[in-house]
This record gives C-alpha cells, sequence and structure tokens, in this order.
C-alpha cells in the first residue's frame, strides 16, 4: 500500500460526495464540516467561500477547485458580501444529498462538493501540513497533466447521470481529490522541510514505507538504514533535517495513528492492539498513546463509541 492511502486508511478517512448544487443570488450552501477535509469544484459561475480561517471570502470562478485542507465550517455564496436575512443558508448535511435523478442546472453558478471526514484528530505530521484552503485556478489545471481530463469526466458524469453515474462519479472524485494531495505534497516537498519534502527523498521514503508496511516489527536505526540504503548517520541527518525528528520517533507516531483507528473500529483488547502496534504489554502502550493523543486508551475509546450516533458522523462504507 502506497503512503498516502495508508495515512487515509490509519487516520479513519470516510469519503461522501455532495453532488451538483447550484446557488442563486438569495440562497447560500452551509457545510458543517469540522472534522473533514474537502473540495469545492466550480463548474460554472462565480461563488465565494466564506470561512473563519479565510480573512476576506475566497472567489472561485467557473474550472477553479478549492480544498480544504483543515475542517471548518464555511459557506459557498454568490455575493462576496451581504446583509443578515437577504439571503438563505440551506445546510448541506450527510443525511440529504442531492437526489440521483434531480435535474442538472441549465445556468447559475454550480458546485460539485466532496467531503473526506477523519472524526478523531489524526496524529500525523502530514495532516497538520496541509494549508487551510489550497485553489487551483481553471489556467493551471492543465499543467497538473490528467487532474483537468479528470474533471471533464466527473462533470460530464454528473450532469448526464447514466447507468452507473453513481460508482463512478464516487471513483472520479476520489481521483481528483489524491490528485490535489499529490499536488500539495510536490509543492511543500519543493519548498522546504517537513514530511512532504522528506518523502521526496527516495532513500528517506524507504525507510518511511517500511515503518508504515510494518509498524509493529521492532525496527532499530540500523534496520531502517539498511532498507534506505544509508548509514545510520545518514538516515537520522536526513530525517532530522527534514521532519526535525528521528526515525523512531517517527515509528511511534504511524504506531499511535494506527491504534487510534483500531480503538475505534474494532473491539480487540489493549493487549492486542498493544501487540499490533509493536508494544510487548498494554501498560506501555497505553503510557505512549496518553502522551501522544492526550487520553488514554480507554477513554479514546470510550469517547469515539459515545459520539458513533452523530448526525454529522459518516459511517464505513
Amino acid at each position: 500500500m502506497d503512503i498516502l492511502t495508508s495515512l487515509f486508511r490509519e487516520a479513519g478517512l470516510q469519503r461522501r460526495r455532495l453532488d451538483l448544487r447550484q446557488l442563486s443570488e438569495r440562497t447560500a450552501l452551509h457545510f458543517p464540516c469540522a472534522k473533514s477535509l474537502g473540495l469545492h469544484v466550480v463548474t460554472q459561475g462565480q461563488v465565494f467561500v466564506h470561512a473563519p480561517t479565510l480573512q476576506a471570502p475566497l472567489e472561485l470562478n467557473a474550472g477553479d477547485i478549492a480544498v480544504m485542507g483543515r475542517g471548518c465550517e464555511h459557506v459557498l455564496a454568490t455575493r462576496a458580501k451581504w446583509k443578515k436575512g437577504e439571503v438563505e443558508t440551506v445546510a448541506c448535511t450527510w443525511a440529504d444529498p442531492v437526489a440521483a435523478d434531480a435535474a442538472p442546472p441549465a445556468s447559475g453558478p454550480a458546485v460539485i462538493s466532496g467531503a473526506y471526514q477523519l472524526w478523531n484528530e489524526p496524529v500525523h505530521p502530514f495532516f497538520a501540513e496541509l494549508p487551510a484552503w489550497y485553489v487551483v485556478r481553471a489556467e493551471r489545471r492543465a499543467s497538473l497533466g490528467p487532474l483537468a481530463l479528470t474533471l471533464a469526466l466527473l462533470d460530464d458524469e454528473v450532469r448526464r447521470r447514466d447507468l452507473g453515474a453513481e460508482t463512478v462519479v464516487h471513483g472520479l472524485l476520489d481521483v481528483v481529490f489524491a490528485f490535489l494531495l499529490r499536488a500539495i505534497v510536490a509543492e511543500r516537498g519543493a519548498a522546504g522541510t517537513g514530511w512532504s519534502q522528506a518523502v521526496h527523498d527516495p532513500p528517506v521514503r524507504r525507510a518511511v514505507v517500511a515503518m508504515h508496511d510494518d509498524c509493529a516489527r521492532a525496527w532499530t536505526l540500523e534496520e531502517l538504514a539498511q532498507h534506505a540504503g544509508l548509514s545510520r548517520t545518514s538516515l537520522a541527518e536526513r530525517f532530522r533535517a527534514a521532519m526535525d525528528d528521528t526515525p523512531l520517533a517517527y515509528l511511534r507516531t504511524v504506531r499511535m495513528q494506527r491504534a487510534m483507528r483500531l480503538l475505534a473500529d474494532t473491539e480487540h483488547p489493549l493487549e492486542r492492539i498493544a501487540a499490533e502496534v509493536g508494544y510487548q504489554d498494554a501498560f506501555s502502550f497505553s503510557k505512549v498513546f496518553k502522551r501522544t493523543a492526550g487520553v488514554s486508551p480507554r477513554e479514546f475509546r470510550r469517547r469515539d463509541a459515545a459520539e458513533r450516533e452523530s448526525p454529522w458522523r459518516l459511517r464505513a462504507g
């Protein structure tokens, strides 16, 4: 499994397609996305994103894409400014998707949106590196290669609603999302330090992949260096330069991210989860987990179970 797919899996990513929606001068779309990543593809017209993480409304025109890298409640509207009472806000909830046979808008601003929920706050550094908002303008899409073609297919499938359209649209939206995150990682990697820069260093990437593939293994720095094709000192230095961390500290983060998924998605006892993420006993595992996540494994599991019936929480599909 590649690293990005592994990260999504261990972080418990759940997908929700919000379909093609039309805006008018008197309506705005409200997205309750505090625990999500997401994207908006503007298929026609002009819309503005209003969010507390933005100093000013974000203007999007036909062909533009906005990626929400840090979850927040936000609103899409046709106006950069409005007065209270002038615009009706329509909540886009998980339980209220657009009907499959709804007619596509003939004119006016329209967007295709998708939400990718991360209910429990991830501890992996990749998620902390994501920008609050990332915009790809229409004129730049060609430089991202297959993205423009995929978006054209997505727009066509949403509008035609032919046989199998739901399956195709889900798949295409996932492809668009992956291409966009790939672009973000590439840009951040080229810009300097961090996880994104580290995984673009081939030897360091080999060590990272090894830890993701088998985090339960009792890795030593020597073994990781052998996988990377470097000396112990070189691997440690390159890791430190990129991520300001050591390889074994990164391994601990990978283990804790996987433990969070196992606590949320299984009923395995702590002893078994500890073993699955490389710890010899539940006590030592619990100490590290609490230091990383801020709560004990039992409290984390209790809170997660209590929140499972939240109307905003997506279910595994």
